[in-house]
């Protein structure tokens, strides 16, 4: 052709086009596009050059023509080898571009992650297509997912797509999502303007929650904000139907029960404050009306009449999630209100990307349950965790189907965190769970989220390895980053070798344009270990010093520990075997850990998905469409209730089947599964069961046997049944499914030859660096056989095979790795940092693995669901090794008890012996906490070589008063059944018998009754026998592996090393006081309502790093329950010490090495044997750490007290603890309407309360102004008030009603509490502190408690700041392992 031109070399034409790119835009788009289009490399280009390029290295003819044109006709000399079924001659750029057949569409499935958005993509002819880009990007694009189909639908079609276009959807079959938009929102607290409506009463029945605080020992008591941003009071109130005379006619909620309206909804008082919510912009509401859940018809009114107003987005709680219990469902309402308008507003800005705004396009988005919703149903409450759930269909519909429906933990490890879940044949859903602070009362995936990722800080502290929580973020992001950031686990990694900077894109550094720098992390590394060597020279147990590989490879294997243990957690939560699962792992920084992780936990099987990088996309292309429908019930699961059953599971079937259909689903493509929520009468631990594996039979529904698949999974969770107790349904549920029929087709190629290796690299691993040859996975084919150690890597990954592991290519394409076992290491008995903080964290999982033992196997509510227990591990000598969970009354005081033992009984231990004891003189606290010690002999030893110990709290060992905790008991006996030192076990055989009399040895004494519930304190002794023996297993274990001697020493060293924590502190509290010329002595004193005073002063010894609390001057003895057991002052004071240290440090026997303790004989801290404690374990306790931390100048006094009050009669009983204000300190305003220190008991409900107990809750508000007024203000206290409907006998246990909660620094003290009650006459009494009263239908009982002393003179000019830290994490933890520590915690 005339005028034609050819270059004839690549490179000639590469440089062509770069010049050509810098003089236009248009070009430099195309340039861009062939550089991301692997598989066409097809150039165009300008100025009648008329010459085309494909990447085979064919040449092409282009007709001339203007620049820019619509279209452009290429002829190829050999196009069929180009682009096979490609004609020689087409139009490109066209309007109607070639994907594929012309029939086929795309299907786009696109995780929109907190970094990265990964796109998968299912293009016509059933090819696979995979991108990551930054999800924020704003110079570049608007939205990441739209960006990211444009590029797609560009690199297929070799055509421009402008990006200030909208996309043309003719292409696109369907669009999936999952995004963290929701969960962001909450996390930054970025969402819409939100005002709360409430039934008039609880207009801070949200701040205050569960009551519980989130960090047990930190004084700020940092917690979450509320979601909304003012709060309208509704006058109206429905309660449930008693029948009392005068009761109203009684209306039938939809779970059956009949309830009375006693106040119509104020619709015409509300309009005036509603039109005041929208002048001042508010157009979003959550509205959360008392027992809604069952009658919803206010919360109706209310919701139309704020529409009618002209309100955008109301969020009804009965509609939000119609189950009983106000808080968590309140917390969904506004979470909904809060965060479906900005969802909203995202869909609508992503529509704006695509002609037509998507109108014939199926748009789905990932729920947190794991089911795909259409678009415009997808609401905020079931939104926040999108993303993650995504990873779980992933490897659930790949891994676990692959590998024959083994079991799998899935494993995902990101930049700032990990999550952990677990399938095995079905989704495990957890229906109330907390994000960001929020409690959501919704289905969610249990996916559980820990603080430890790549991006993970590495610490060296007090002799001790640490690893995280803090994270580096992504921005600075590690010290290989070179922005500057701290040292992490990638940092670790990177200089060990197993990650390459070459497999990593050049966009580090201040401009974004460098490569990882070793170097850095080397630099960063290398002061921790200048740190970790000076400790080795320095410390108590000099030892030879550390390479910095040995110190990185030391944070490795911490941090691989640390991460082990949720999994251990969750797996035996549910009584299965950690071993018996595949680990299925995923992210981006998991495959370096993968091994380690799996060989830990006893497992041989790791599989890698080849998109494992991206598998939360691929999760959502193999997701189904999922519609659910749930309502509330009352009803018992008995034969006369079946048909009912029946009706109502049929007519949500139907409602699921309908929406379904709605969608386009053919009934053949639709599934249903029903549930039923089901719990033993007077319990709270319901299962939501599905009887798909238990068909009908005569004798149950039919929709099938729920009663037996309730029964058989009680029983694997619990290890238990309740034969003869009443099953209860709480809620009735059907999951509606529709097939998505969306399966991958694309093969791997099969192996043509062994292997390459593309490069050879040096490895660290345990003994020293290895020769790592490194593979690229997409290199890879089906066959091939890697022996470690080797690397792996791909665009989005690095997977590390360890030595003594194989990795093979399976049929699919993945990476299937056998773990071999590990190969032995020498650990000697002399200190090494690096296995000090392994066995820390091996003793810590020991305990808590014994925790969970008890929990399944105990009967009471007490333990089963309040878990109000702790377990323990004890050295040779009785000193605690690790306690877990660390409820702060049992802290250290387990250790008197097991070594008084030790003392009482002497050679007179054998094998086979269990011992129990609750003697207040013994180390007890009070005697409901009953203590069961075994000791473990080894063979070879004469004597015990360690111990383990599980406290209890059981409802009732007999005593003058049912519960076991009277307020005017006098001696110990009327407080119940007394254990000194008694052989619950003894040669293996338990001696019911002889503990049964001893139980009901109580009723012997005049006014006092034995044991009242003989059966379940039997059942926990033997839970507490079964969880000491499940201890013995593990330490076992570990002699077997590391040696007795070795095992006994680390006992030793980690004492030790908490000891370290305390000394320096108290070096650093005495330098301070010595550098601003204050005495290196402090004291403090204060007072119970009785006058007994408690005194206290401190002797610090600089040079030692030791202190003397000596409580010489404390009152004697009282004639009360308000004498505190010696155990109690030494619990107490390791709670201060903890708090004062500041961070996390093991709390053993270490804690008190530094301090020799002063308690006068004879006191109120140190009463006789025969004194009464009850009261010292609630109340006497507060006031000791109150003095303590007064000493040392820490914060001011909080509310000092827990408020216990007891309701009962013949037929019920009731008790809780309940909140007041916290005191201010150096930084932080106090916190209000929380438990404080010795205390973090959860409070019932208001509707669980109203349901089970004869009471109407009138108020449970803040006490505003209760708190002292200081530079920092105190937390206020709370008012309850509860209307009696029986006559009962109402108890109160109380203090701080006559000496206030001191100030500091000039902060004024907080208010004093205030019993009353009001008859219903009208007449108002002074209860007191103590005491109890009948009271009758009618009357009300007002507890007004205590608020929190201020900080710093209120008239200080400087500046206040907003208020307490509220700082959340960006690593929040969540998930049922999560949930069951908070519970631990909160008692």
């Amino acid at each position: 052709m005339p005028g034609m031109s050819l270059l004839s070399s690549y490179e000639g034409l590469r440089q062509e086009i770069q010049r050509l790119a810098q003089e236009n835009e248009e070009l430099r788009r195309l340039v861009q596009l062939i550089q991301e289009n692997q598989e066409l490399r097809l150039v165009l280009r300008n100025r009648g050059s008329r010459l085309g390029f494909c990447g085979s290295g064919i040449l092409a003819e282009v007709a001339a023509s203007p620049w820019p044109c619509r279209r452009r006709t290429i002829k190829f000399k050999d196009a069929e080898r180009v682009l096979p079924g490609l004609p020689a001659e087409e139009s490109l750029l066209g309007s109607s571009p070639i994907m594929g057949s012309p029939e086929g569409r795309f299907h786009f499935a696109i995780d929109r992650g907190g970094t990265f958005t990964d796109v998968f993509a299912q293009c016509p002819g059933g090819h696979v297509r995979v991108l990551k880009l930054l999800s924020e990007d704003p110079a570049n694009y608007v939205d990441a997912p739209t960006e990211g189909i444009r590029r797609i639908l560009e690199q297929e079609g070799g055509m421009l797509l402008p990006r200030d276009r909208p996309l043309d959807t003719s292409r696109i079959a369907s669009i999936r999502m999952g995004t963290t938009v929701a969960t962001n929102a909450l996390l930054e607290r970025r969402g819409e303007r939100v005002a709360l409506l409430v039934t008039r009463g609880f207009r801070d029945l949200l701040h205050v929650g569960t009551q519980a605080r989130e960090d047990l020992f930190d004084l700020a008591v940092p917690m979450p904000e509320v979601l909304y941003e003012e709060v309208l009071e509704v006058d109206e109130r429905v309660v449930l139907y008693r029948g009392e005379p005068g009761a109203g006619t009684p209306v039938k909620g939809c779970t059956g029960d009949l309830l009375e309206v006693q106040q119509p909804v104020d619709l015409g008082g509300l309009r005036g404050k509603l039109e005041g919510l929208l002048s001042r912009g508010i157009r979003s509401l959550a509205v959360v009306l008392m027992h809604s859940y069952t009658w919803a018809q206010h919360e109706q009114q209310v919701g139309a009449l704020a529409q009618e107003l002209g309100f955008t987005h109301v969020s009804l709680s009965s509609e939000a999630m119609p189950m009983v219990r106000i808080v968590p469902r309140g917390h969904t309402a506004c979470a909904d209100a809060y965060l479906t308008p900005t969802i909203q507003r995202y869909v609508q800005g992503f529509r704006r990307g695509f002609q037509g705004q998507l109108k014939d396009v199926q748009v789905l988005f990932m729920r947190s349950d794991g089911g795909l919703a259409p678009m415009d149903s997808f609401s905020g409450s079931r939104a926040v965790l999108s993303g993650p759930a995504g990873g779980v269909v992933g490897y659930s519909a790949t891994t676990y189907q692959v590998e024959g429906g083994q079991p799998v933990i899935g494993f995902d490890m990101g930049g700032t965190s990990t999550d952990v879940s677990r399938y095995a044949g079905e989704f495990e859903h957890v229906f109330e769970a907390s994000t960001a602070g929020v409690t959501l009362q919704a289905p969610q995936l249990d996916i559980n989220t820990v603080a430890a990722g790549g991006g993970s800080r590495l610490f060296f502290r007090s002799g001790l390895f640490v690893v995280g929580p803090e994270s580096a973020g992504a921005h600075p992001g590690p010290a290989c980053y070179r922005k500057g950031g701290p040292v992490t686990v990638t940092d670790a990694n990177l200089v060990l070798g197993r990650l390459l900077p070459a497999s990593f894109p050049c966009i580090f550094g201040p401009g974004e344009d460098q490569p990882l720098s070793p170097e850095a992390s080397r630099k960063a590394l290398e002061a921790v270990a200048t740190e970790v060597n000076s400790f080795l020279t320095n410390g108590p147990c000099p030892a030879s010093l550390l390479s910095l590989e040995e110190v990185a490879m030391g944070f490795v294997r911490v941090a691989n520990e640390a991460m082990c243990r949720p999994i251990r957690a969750l797996t035996q939560a549910r009584g299965h075997d950690p071993s018996a699962h595949i680990l299925a792992c995923f992210g981006g920084a998991g495959g370096q850990h993968a091994c380690a992780i799996a060989r830990a936990l006893g497992m041989d099987t790791v599989h890698i998905h080849r998109h494992s990088g991206l598998l939360s996309a691929l999760g959502l292309a193999l997701a189904d469409v999922v519609h659910e429908a749930q309502e509330p019930c009352s009803l018992p699961y008995t034969p006369e209730t079946f048909v009912q059953l029946d009706q109502r599971l049929s007519r949500l079937e139907e409602q699921c089947v309908d929406a379904l259909r709605a969608q386009g689903f053919p009934r053949p493509q639709i599934s249903t599964e029903s549930f039923l929520h089901l719990r033993y009468q007077g319990t709270d631990c319901a299962l939501m069961v599905s009887a798909h594996q238990h068909p009908a039979t005569a004798r149950s529904p039919r929709a099938g046997d729920f009663g037996a698949a309730f029964v058989e999974r009680y029983m694997r969770e619990f290890g238990f049944v309740i034969p003869d107790r009443p099953v209860v349904v709480d809620d009735v549920r059907v999951r509606g499914t529709g097939r998505s029929g969306l399966r991958l087709e694309d093969v791997p190629k099969a192996q043509t030859g062994p292997p390459r290796v593309d490069k050879m690299t040096q490895c660290y691993f345990e003994g020293g660096y290895q020769e790592t040859p490194v593979y690229l996975l997409g290199e890879l084919g089906y066959g091939h056989k890697l022996l470690g150690p080797c690397l792996i890597i791909d665009s989005n990954s690095t997977i590390l095979v360890e030595p003594g592991c194989q990795a093979e290519v399976t049929e699919t394409g993945d990476i299937r790795i056998s773990v071999g076992a590990e190969a032995p290491s020498t650990v000697g008995a002399q200190l090494d940092p690096i296995h000090l903080s392994i066995f820390s964290h091996r003793f810590m999982s020991i305990a808590e693995q014994m925790g969970r033992i008890l929990q399944r196997t105990a009967i009471s509510t007490n333990i089963k669901e309040r878990l109000d227990f702790s377990c323990a591990l004890f050295g040779p000598d009785g000193g605690l090794v690790s306690n877990a969970p660390h409820i702060p009354v049992h802290l250290g005081a387990m250790q008197e008890t097991v070594q008084f033992q030790i003392q009482q009984l002497g050679a007179d231990l054998h094998p086979g012996d269990v011992l129990l004891s609750n003697h207040p003189s013994a180390g007890g606290s009070h005697l409901p906490d009953l203590t069961v010690i075994t000791p473990v002999f080894w063979p070879g030893q004469t004597r015990p070589v360690f111990y383990v110990a599980s406290r209890g709290h059981h409802a009732d060992i007999g005593g003058i008063t049912p519960g076991s905790m009277p307020p005017h008991s006098t001696t110990l006996q009327q407080e119940g059944a007394v254990f000194l030192s008694f052989k619950l076990v003894q040669g293996g055989v338990f001696q019911e018998e002889a503990v049964t009399e001893a139980l009901r040895a109580p009723g012997k004494i005049p006014g006092c009754s034995g044991t009242r519930n003989l059966h379940d304190n039997l059942s926990d002794l033997r839970a507490q026998v079964a969880a000491n023996q499940k201890g013995i297993q593990l330490v076992g274990e570990l002699i077997g592996q590391y040696g007795l001697d070795v095992v006994q020493a680390y006992m030793g060293h980690i004492q030790a090393n908490a000891e370290l924590a305390v000394r320096d502190m108290l070096r650093a509290f005495g330098t301070s006081r010595q550098a601003r010329g204050l005495p290196l002595e402090v004291s403090a004193e204060d007072h119970m309502d009785d006058g007994s005073p408690i005194r206290l002063r401190v002797q610090i010894n600089l040079s030692q790093g030791s202190a003397v609390f000596d409580f010489s001057g404390t009152g004697p003895e009282v004639f009360g329950n308000l004498n505190a057991p010696r155990a109690i002052t030494l619990s107490a004071l390791i709670y201060c010490l903890r708090c004062l240290v500041g961070r996390d440090i093991p709390l053993n026997q270490g804690c008190l090495a530094p301090v020799r303790v002063v308690i006068p004989r004879g006191s109120i801290l140190d009463p006789s044997p025969e004194a009464a404690v009850v009261g010292g374990n609630v109340l006497t306790s507060q006031r000791v750490v109150d003095v303590i931390l007064g000493a040392f100048g820490a914060c001011a006094a909080s509310q000092g007290c827990m408020n216990n009050v007891t309701l009962g009669n013949a037929h019920m009983g009731y008790y809780e603890t309940v909140a007041g204000g916290a005191g201010a300190g150096p930084g932080w305003h106090g916190r209000s309407g929380v438990h404080s220190h010795m205390t973090n008991t959860r409070i019932t409900d208001p509707e669980i309360l109203e349901s089970r107990y004869p009471v109407i809750v009138r108020r449970f508000e803040l006490r505003l102004g209760s708190g002292g007024r200081g530079r920092f203000r105190g937390g206020d206290g709370v008012v309850r008030e509860l209307l009696f409907r029986e006559e009962a006998l109402l108890s109160v246990l109380t203090e701080r009603r006559a000496f206030q909660p001191y100030g500091l620094h000039g902060g004024e003290p907080g208010a004093r509490g205030l019993n009353l009650l009001v008859r219903k006459d009208g007449r108002t009494v002074n209860l007191g502190g103590k005491t109890s009263v009948p009271v009758y239908p009618g009357d009300v009982f007002c507890l007004h408690t205590p608020g929190g002393g201020g900080y710093g003179d209120p008239d200080d000019p400087a500046p206040q700041p907003p208020g307490s830290p509220q700082q959340l994490p960006a690593f929040p933890e969540r998930g049922s392992v999560y949930e069951y520590r908070r519970a631990q915690e909160a008692v």
